[in-house]
């Protein structure tokens, strides 16, 4: 990738790829340097979901919220929108304040949106996110919607819900409630 920045610096397409593959290998910083570039070139919003969750994962939730605040959500395609809130809601999360990460998520995008990734994501972000709170049948339900909406399956949603299912019932049985 090195090699291809030095010879085609300022193809913005270059510079996108460069951005792509570190974050995708949790190199953060590069990552951030690259897609600064890429958004000069480009003026595109695109990459405003993984610049602040690259601030996210060097460990500045509130560098990834200053990053958000301020941007027009009516104006993006939903599929960043959907990416935003869900980096928004991690720093939230990442900040402990856990209430704020579900209300950010409660959008009406969770059922609005047609079945496929982003709802998908944003229903099993939901979940998590849920889950987090220490609400865990609510979680379980979204999880389920997240499974059927993942057309795609792009999540491990039909994984988790086994798990949820596990939980649950074993949590039951501990509680004497016994199922036949």
């Amino acid at each position: 990738m090195e090699a291809a920045r030095r010879r085609a610096a300022r193809i913005a397409a270059v510079r996108e790829a460069g951005a792509i593959i570190a974050y995708q290998r949790g190199r953060y910083s590069d990552a951030i340097k690259e897609i600064r570039t890429v958004r000069r070139m480009s003026s595109s919003p695109e990459f405003l979901p993984m610049l602040a969750d690259c601030e996210r994962g060097l460990g500045r939730p509130q560098r990834a919220l200053d990053l958000v605040r301020g941007v027009d959500m009516s104006r993006l395609d939903p599929e960043v929108k959907i990416e935003l809130l869900i980096v928004t809601a991690g720093a939230r999360a990442d900040l402990g304040d856990l209430d704020a990460a579900v209300v950010t998520l409660r959008v009406p995008e969770l059922t609005r949106l047609k079945p496929g990734t982003a709802r998908a994501r944003l229903q099993y972000a939901y979940a998590d996110m849920l889950l987090r709170a220490g609400r865990r049948q609510e979680a379980w339900e979204w999880m389920e919607r997240a499974a059927g909406s993942d057309i795609n399956q792009e999540t491990d949603a039909l994984e988790r819900c086994d798990e949820f299912a596990g939980q649950i019932f074993s949590q039951e049985d501990q509680n004497g409630d016994q199922r036949s």
